[in-house]
């Protein structure tokens, strides 16, 4: 982490503006998982320490289309907030205009303000300079702490950074730290273990990985591409007949290095309550069943290879772990990974669906660490620079 952070810069007195992610899911409006909230709790408490004039805070929330919509409004942020940081937050029903300049001029000293979602302007995701230039104008120093919004070159991720100081928040320096330490120089045996439904949406990460790690465990749908390019027959499981060619390339230059299952639990309809069994893989699914889960066999071999992981990056469940009857694989990694923490490992889960994985089985508090930034690991992980990061001043 060669950029500037907030331990950096002074903040006395200053006008701070925070590009935060309070991206969070709602129903109604009751947030439903505080998690983003709470992750830029550390970074808002040493800031307030530091006596600034005031803390300007820009988040976007959903994808709101063409304009500002209700049900995307940060507004039920701000109370939530307040609660968490013992001081309460003001909201502004704009970004930027007027609305936002005047909640802003009426702050008392040390006061914290959220702003209205930044996607109720059609500029923010194009990176407009001029609408980035109204946001910078609400502070003198930019917190760039919004990691999950760190792969997008929008308004007030990157378009602010022309006109103000850009620095990272804690979180901001955690995340890259974690992530760029286990890829650049980690603790070996490093081991990656990859899944979801598609290989196309991860093919980057593979390649980039295979040159980095000691093994590769691969589980999830996208397995299932894996072995229809071997020539196993998957019945009607989820597979990407376009992406056969790759997925041969990517077994030829994996070699050794990367481990597929030997096992699979499998379903002859796509509900929980579908009848189900274990089959080796190499045996080939039968016609009208899916596989749905990793085996007991992969579960044991996998373990074998991450009880010597001195290093583990785990992003994408191992199976539909959204069905109780199909989550024992995906369960059983979160709980490897856990173990292996205790033993020394440093283990790091990546972003989407294996956070909500790790989650459900009660071990969030028994790993190194959990992105908080879905598309923004991914991108770490394919060896990306990441604009958000990019912009940041270097120490």
């Amino acid at each position: 982490m060669n950029k500037m952070t907030i331990r950096d810069v002074d903040l006395k007195s200053k006008r701070v503006l925070i590009r935060v992610d309070f991206n969070v899911p709602l129903e109604g409006s009751t947030i439903t998982d505080d998690t983003r909230i709470r992750a830029a709790v550390p970074t808002l408490r040493y800031i307030l320490e530091q006596k600034p004039k005031s803390i300007i805070l820009m988040s976007h929330l959903g994808r709101p289309k063409g304009g500002p919509d209700p049900k995307f409004s940060l507004a039920p942020v701000a109370p939530a907030l307040s609660k968490l940081i013992g001081k309460e937050v003001q909201f502004a029903e704009d970004c930027v205009g007027e609305k936002a300049e005047s909640a802003a001029s009426k702050l008392p000293e040390g006061g914290v303000l959220l702003l209205e979602n930044t996607r109720f302007h059609k500029g923010e995701e194009k990176n407009d300079l001029d609408l980035a230039k109204q946001m910078a104008s609400l502070g003198d120093v930019f917190v760039m702490d919004a990691f999950g919004s760190a792969h997008r070159a929008h308004s007030s991720t990157v378009g602010v950074t022309e006109y103000l100081p850009a620095v990272a928040g804690f979180l901001m320096e955690k995340e890259i730290d974690y992530l760029a330490t286990a890829l650049e120089n980690p603790k070996r045996p490093f081991v990656a273990i990859l899944g979801g439904a598609k290989v196309s949406d991860k093919i980057e990460v593979i390649e980039s990985l295979l040159d980095k790690v000691d093994k590769l465990l691969i589980g999830g749908g996208m397995a299932n591409t894996f072995f229809k390019a071997q020539g196993i027959l998957v019945g009607k499981s989820l597979a990407e007949d376009e992406a056969l060619d790759t997925a041969k390339k990517l077994l030829e230059k994996g070699g050794d290095k990367l481990v597929l299952p030997v096992d699979a639990i499998i379903g002859d309809d796509f509900k929980n309550e579908a009848n189900r069994k274990t089959i080796e893989v190499k045996s080939g699914t039968p016609e009208g069943w899916a596989i749905y889960d990793i085996g007991p066999k992969t579960v044991e071999s996998f373990k074998q290879i991450l009880k010597e992981a001195k290093t583990v990056v785990w992003n994408g469940p191992m199976g539909v772990f959204e069905m109780s009857n199909f989550a024992a694989g995906t369960n059983a990694v979160a709980q490897l990974l856990a173990d292996q923490t205790k033993a020394g490992a440093i283990t790091i889960i990546g972003g989407g669906d294996s956070v909500a994985a790790i989650e459900n089985a009660g071990l969030a508090d028994q790993v190194t660490h959990i992105s908080t930034g879905g598309g923004a690991s991914l991108e770490m992980l394919e060896g990306k620079t990441l604009p958000g990061v990019a912009a940041l001043k270097d120490k």
